[in-house]
């Protein structure tokens, strides 16, 4: 099934990456919110937005593949992550927003797996990044390394996590930078497919391909988004690698199958849930073409 998870759980929810921020103000000056190359400021808006931030939350959560993944039993590998020491390749904020969101993805399948000790590696990374997009002021880097390293209460650290997204969002939307939130998304989103291919080589593993089958639907999303910026030559780039994606999944199926409805009681409250469960068509063909795109997306991305 294809969950749809809000925009603030779609990156990095449970990764305990930003800290709750007290004294934190979207009325800085302005200097001190622009870089001076591509992401200086926003594309005139097609879509508003309020518009842009009700499709990002129809992303689904690349921590989703990280638990998916673990449960396949296979080894946890290092090598298949970007390295901490490129972030010194990252000298744009198009670049450092889009690998912001996948040192993160990187960072939840570092937690995934408990891998405590080269956490702290990435916690800079990010933070490093965070700082050259201005949005670093969310970040308490001693916080989250002491979260990092001792999660033992996921569930504060989650509501912690959201808190602060919640935050940072509503600042650079404030600030018209929802150009920012959407790389970050997008690169969050590739590094969990790049992960999920290099795994999916190893074991062909038929819920691990059946998920990846799935973002055939997150594609036209992501090119909602990216293309409301396309007179930015940097996402106009971007938007052909994932077009070239979007052609590989052409052939596969998706069909959605919906139960009867459930009741639940929360906190006093009667709640009616949906369920439905998504069935993958997709060939030992296209699921290697997709994963060739992907790759080539990711390599682009890192790069």
């Amino acid at each position: 099934m294809l969950k749809k998870l809000t925009y603030l759980s779609l990156i990095f929810a449970g990764l305990q990456l930003f800290s709750a921020c007290s004294g934190c103000s979207s009325n800085n000056n302005n200097n001190e919110l622009i870089s001076n190359d591509s992401l200086a400021t926003d594309a005139p808006l097609e879509l508003s937005e309020e518009v842009i931030g009700d499709v990002i939350q129809n992303i689904s959560s690349p921590v989703e593949m990280a638990t998916l993944i673990k449960s396949t039993g296979v080894a946890f590998s290092q090598k298949i992550l970007n390295k901490p020491e490129k972030i010194d390749d990252y000298n744009t904020s198009y670049k450092r927003a889009l690998n912001l969101g996948v040192y993160s993805a990187d960072l939840g399948y570092i937690n995934t797996f408990d891998k405590n000790t080269i956490v702290v590696s990435y916690l800079l990374s990010i933070k490093n990044l965070a700082e050259g997009i201005k949005v670093g002021q969310f970040f308490d880097f001693n916080s989250l390394k002491r979260i990092a390293t001792n999660s033992n209460n996921l569930d504060s650290l989650m509501e912690i996590s959201v808190s602060s997204f919640n935050k940072m969002d509503s600042y650079l939307r404030n600030q018209n930078r929802s150009n920012v939130s959407s790389l970050i998304v997008t690169g969050a989103w590739i590094e969990g497919l790049y992960i999920s291919a290099c795994v999916i080589e190893e074991t062909n593993n038929k819920d691990l391909i059946s998920r990846l089958g799935e973002q055939k639907d997150i594609i036209n999303i992501l090119m909602i988004i990216l293309k409301n910026y396309d007179n930015d030559a940097n996402f106009a780039e971007l938007a052909g690698y994932i077009q070239n994606l979007k052609t590989a999944y052409e052939g596969v199926k998706i069909t959605t199958e919906f139960s009867e409805p459930k009741s639940i009681e929360k906190d006093g409250k009667l709640i009616i849930i949906q369920d439905e469960v998504s069935h993958v068509d997709i060939t030992p063909e296209q699921i290697k073409e997709i994963i060739k795109q992907i790759k080539t997306i990711r390599e682009y991305v890192v790069s």
